[in-house]
């Protein structure tokens, strides 16, 4: 890999390609030249970095030719059409979308977790669900110390994980129902202001279970290199910009109490203890929004388990940072 590597972001005008180059930028990310890709609409409309004006241009089957890193955020077809395509071309791709993470030739990484797998990539290094990194960056040092057997998560996801345009149409059904007017959904499937509903990604009729829910239990899976463990999950769309909040309670295979966990949590990398309860301040979104580390809080044993082996905790992460652009820099990072 060059030192000042020519870097592509395929996806440039949407939520996460503005995390992608603010996120270089702010990292110092030694980039040579960036490549900003998008569709045929967005052709010629720029998008600022380091102080310039780049030029954004129509993704083609060509525009891969001396990329080194390309960064997709794109969507799962645009990924399958264009990753090999960019692989070809030598580029090494990390991948937002869903398209390659469980293929067992890709790479599914977390850098606090298991950097040592990005050296496996054939071309291709895939980028966890948010949700699965939200929720393994502050389990995985528990994991390390007291194997976690089993864990339970019920999700809180903002409205960055389905796009800019779902963020446009949370501000802006927000606003008319303040006005008293009528909104229809364009984006997702209900009311989104003022409103709690089942994460909008398809339903499994036979388990009952969604497609994000499936994401998290099998990467997790995937990422720990632990096909036993067991994940029930629950994932639901709240009223909230860009940051995910997921309440987690977990049983290990010996007993743990909540300093334990403190004790453990204390020094990890990636991790902030947000834990007040003579005040009553726990992670939340407003806190985790605009920052890369995972806000854990709500530390307490699980009283429903007399064996206490089990401990609860609540956490928040923006999902545009540490849940995409952020992570897939830190790989492109080790890439250098």
């Amino acid at each position: 890999m060059k030192r000042n590597p020519t870097v592509a972001i395929v996806g440039a005008t949407g939520a996460v390609g503005a995390e992608f180059a603010a996120t270089l930028e702010k990292r110092n990310f030694p980039v040579g030249k960036l490549v900003a890709l998008a569709s045929a609409r967005s052709a010629g409309k720029t998008m600022d970095f380091r102080g310039e004006k780049v030029v954004i241009q129509e993704l083609t089957e060509r525009s891969f030719d001396g990329v080194d890193i390309a960064l997709f955020s794109a969507g799962g077809s645009i990924s399958r059409k264009y990753a090999p395509i960019a692989v070809k071309a030598g580029a090494v791709v990390v991948d937002n979308s869903s398209a390659f993470r469980m293929d067992p030739n890709v790479p599914l990484v977390i850098p606090e977790i298991n950097p040592q797998r990005i050296r496996d990539h054939k071309g291709i290094i895939a980028n966890p669900n948010c949700s699965t990194i939200t929720a393994l960056v502050p389990l995985w040092p528990i994991h390390r110390k007291n194997r976690i057997r089993r864990m339970i998560i019920s999700t809180y996801q903002a409205s960055s994980g389905a796009g800019a345009a779902a963020m446009e149409e949370l501000v802006e059904s927000t606003r008319a129902h303040l006005e008293g007017r009528r909104y229809e959904p364009k984006v997702l499937p209900h009311p989104y202001a003022f409103n709690v509903f089942s994460h909008n990604d398809t339903i499994d009729l036979e388990t009952g279970y969604n497609g994000e829910e499936t994401k998290v239990i099998k990467e997790t899976k995937k990422i720990f290199e632990d096909d036993s463990i067991r994940v029930g999950i629950t994932c639901v769309r709240v009223p909230v910009l860009r940051a995910h909040c997921e309440a987690i309670t977990i049983e290990c295979d010996n007993p743990i109490g909540e300093n334990d966990v403190r004790r453990i949590l204390s020094d990890a990398p990636g991790v902030k203890i947000v834990d007040d309860r003579e005040k009553n301040y726990f992670p939340m979104p407003i806190d985790a929004s605009g920052q890369g580390d995972i806000l854990v809080g709500r530390i307490r044993r699980d009283v429903s388990d007399p064996t206490g082996h089990s401990v609860a905790m609540f956490v928040s992460g923006d999902q545009l940072l540490k849940g995409a652009a952020l992570n897939a820099i830190q790989i492109a990072e080790y890439l250098l």
